[in-house]
């Protein structure tokens, strides 16, 4: 009893004296409590929550600081800070155990989703949820209020103890197609005033690599980063404000460029909960592709009926500036030429086609070229069983948007390919929303290009099943930037926030001599192998071949790996894996396994273990290798069929920029 009546006086003193946070206390516990602490299921990661004037928190992996005490915070209506002086009403704790089959699935067919998780609900009606899972940590924001809130600010702070190297990819405002090269530097090189966008990855020596992006995005912007403007070490999130003016961009007719912008980041509703940041550890390089963090983060499934949902390999035109030869008929933007493309995807059971710009004009989507019957060639691709996907410029699609998607419906059209929206803006943001749902109720797939990455909206939608926001093979035809230097950056980087459209298959390849860009007829840097090996490596449930199909009918061995190569997978196995040099995954799809392997310039060796496969059973391998000149002729490659057993290893030899690509079915 006087042990209450001490504690009541001290509470009274308090509130008089205006002690902050450190003098908090936990509902239901008769004690101070400055900090707040949880840990991983396994017990190797934890997060310690300091309340003090402001909300900080700090993450270590077994035993050892990972992030420095970094702030966080939330502005709102009039500069009422959330997070200034908090007082904290009670802490709730619960344990996550689930298991997710995602209706289209990337790594695997079953995701374990299991995690510790403390809500910190605070007075002014505001709270934070911390979830800690084996290798990662995320947190977000939750207000109640029953009215609308501008929000004005969001401070998401990432602090490192020391100056660790980072890699991450630089842009120079918001307007962005979120496609660039990656650099590596210090963390305090990066400075206040440069910007980059998520994910990026920080090494720490001795360390787990940490990766930070933002999940569950919705009705909100994206997350981009810039340095510390302090003397800490670390990353700042910022966000790009909402659009109040907009007006096409200088000598563009669809990118709309913000010319006014607000005060406030986003107008949202009251009582939400806001987008996850998301720290992720990788003991291992490997872990950074084999994770599956930002899916279970993800917001839930939203269609009843997701039966429809068709995932595949498409025959792209634009790439190859619909190159066709060896036929009777002028090759472009015509019937013909599609009818050939649907043709090729028939003979090699290709799912889909896509008809990309020209196809009708970009402001009108009912303006069709005259010299495309588009009827006929839906009816044409229906009779062949290859589905038909149009691409549109999203600015028209939002102005036509229910218009055009109930006749793409009516005529039997599969799919849209959305492109340039080059923002992440709550506006634009909500845009992907309406769009994905628009789409679904239509029965339409959707690939969103000139996008920002993956930040959980295909969990809700998996009729989206790839998104662009990647430097990838089309800048092959302007430029020199798509190295496989680069390559082997993407699985670690973008790859980490889902699947992405980088669009593989080139036939015409070069070592680093002899590359040059031609955008009429382009090429690829690296070896055949190297091309073959993306199909495996990367991840797009949707994957594209980008070259012309008069150059894969003279291809028939490549054909019969890409023919029968899945793009969704039941197993992901990750054997080696460096950041920037090397990548050798193994995945399963239905009794077969696939085996990519990928270099950058530096040829390299690997004795691989086979154990991952079914031990007794005999296995019908076909191994695509660099061939014996691939080295001055990136082009060559060799086939070989082989019988191999589970105890067994295999020797791959990758030559500069090479790769190569093991199929693995078992025998009859």
């Amino acid at each position: 009893m006087k042990m209450n009546v001490f504690i009541r006086l001290l509470i009274t003193v308090g509130l008089l004296l205006g002690w902050t946070a450190s003098s908090a206390w936990l509902s239901g516990q008769g004690r101070a409590a400055s900090r707040v602490t949880v840990s991983s299921p396994d017990n190797r990661v934890e997060v310690k929550i300091e309340l003090g004037n402001q909300i900080s928190y700090s993450v270590y992996f077994q035993g050892k600081q990972i992030l420095a005490p970094s702030p966080v915070s939330m502005t709102i209506n009039d500069n009422v800070v959330l997070g200034r002086r908090p007082v904290l009403e009670n802490t709730t704790r619960t344990r996550g155990d689930a298991v997710i089959n995602p209706p289209v699935r990337e790594k695997r067919a079953v995701i374990i989703d299991r995690y510790n998780e403390a809500n910190l609900k605070f007075r002014g009606n505001f709270g934070l949820i911390f979830r800690v899972y084996n290798d990662g940590v995320a947190y977000r924001f939750y207000t109640g209020y029953r009215v609308p809130i501008k929000v004005r600010a969001e401070e998401a702070r990432f602090n490192f103890p020391e100056n660790y190297q980072v890699y991450i990819p630089f842009t120079r405002s918001f307007h962005t197609s979120f496609e660039s090269n990656y650099s590596y530097l210090p963390l305090k090189d990066i400075g206040p005033e440069r910007l980059s966008f998520a994910p990026v990855v920080v090494e720490i020596p001795d360390g787990p690599k940490v990766a930070i992006t933002d999940v569950a995005v919705d009705d909100y912007p994206g997350m981009f980063l810039t340095g510390s403007d302090q003397g800490q070490p670390g990353l700042i999130g910022k966000f790009a404000p909402y659009p109040l003016e907009e007006k096409l961009r200088e000598k563009s007719d669809r990118e709309l460029e913000v010319v006014r912008a607000a005060d406030y980041i986003a107008e949202t509703r009251g009582g939400r909960q806001f987008p996850w940041r998301l720290i992720v550890l990788a003991e291992k390089d490997a872990d950074l592709i084999s994770t599956d963090i930002v899916y279970r983060l993800s917001p839930g499934l939203e269609l009843r009926d997701t039966s429809w949902i068709k995932p595949g390999k498409v025959a792209w035109d634009w790439w190859n500036a619909n190159n066709i030869y060896g036929v009777d008929f002028k090759a472009g933007i015509n019937t013909e030429t599609y009818k050939y493309y649907i043709d090729f995807a028939s003979k090699f059971g290709i799912e889909y086609i896509i008809l990309d710009e020209g196809w009708s004009d970009p402001a009108d989507l009912f303006k069709i070229n005259p010299e495309i019957n588009l009827e006929e060639l839906v009816r044409y691709g229906q009779q062949k069983n290859v589905g038909l996907i149009l691409w549109c410029v999203w600015l028209t699609l939002d102005r036509q948007m229910d218009r055009a998607l109930d006749y793409f419906q009516k005529l039997g059209v599969k799919g849209i390919k959305v492109d340039f929206m080059d923002r992440d803006d709550q506006k634009m943001v909500n845009f992907y929303r309406r769009c994905a749902a628009a789409a679904a109720r239509r029965r339409l797939v959707v690939d969103f290009h000139g996008a920002h990455k993956p930040v959980g909206l295909r969990r809700a939608f998996p009729n989206i099943l790839t998104k662009e926001g990647v430097l990838g093979l089309e800048y092959s035809k302007w430029s020199a930037q798509v190295t496989p230097d680069h390559d082997l950056m993407l699985p670690f980087l973008r790859m980490l926030a889902g699947p992405m459209d980088y669009t593989p298959g080139a036939m015409r390849n070069a070592q680093e001599k002899q590359f040059r860009a031609v955008f009429d007829v382009p090429m690829s840097q690296g070896t055949r192998c190297h091309q073959l090996a993306m199909y495996v490596v990367y991840e797009s449930p949707l994957q594209m071949l980008c070259d012309s199909p008069s150059a894969y009918l003279r291809e028939p061995e490549v054909m019969d790996f890409l023919a029968g190569v899945p793009t969704v997978w039941d197993e992901t196995r990750v054997l080696e894996a460096k950041i920037g040099d090397y990548a050798v995954v193994a995945r399963k799809s239905g009794d077969s396994w696939y085996l990519g392997a990928m270099t950058d310039w530096t040829p390299r060796e690997f004795e691989l273990k086979l154990d991952f496969l079914e031990p007794g059973k005999l296995w019908e391998a076909a191994l695509w290798a660099d061939g014996a000149n691939a080295g001055r002729f990136a082009s060559d490659f060799s086939r070989q069929s082989l019988k191999l057993t589970s105890t067994e290893t295999i020797r791959l030899k990758l030559a500069p920029g090479g790769g190569a690509v093991l199929r693995l079915t078992p025998a009859r």
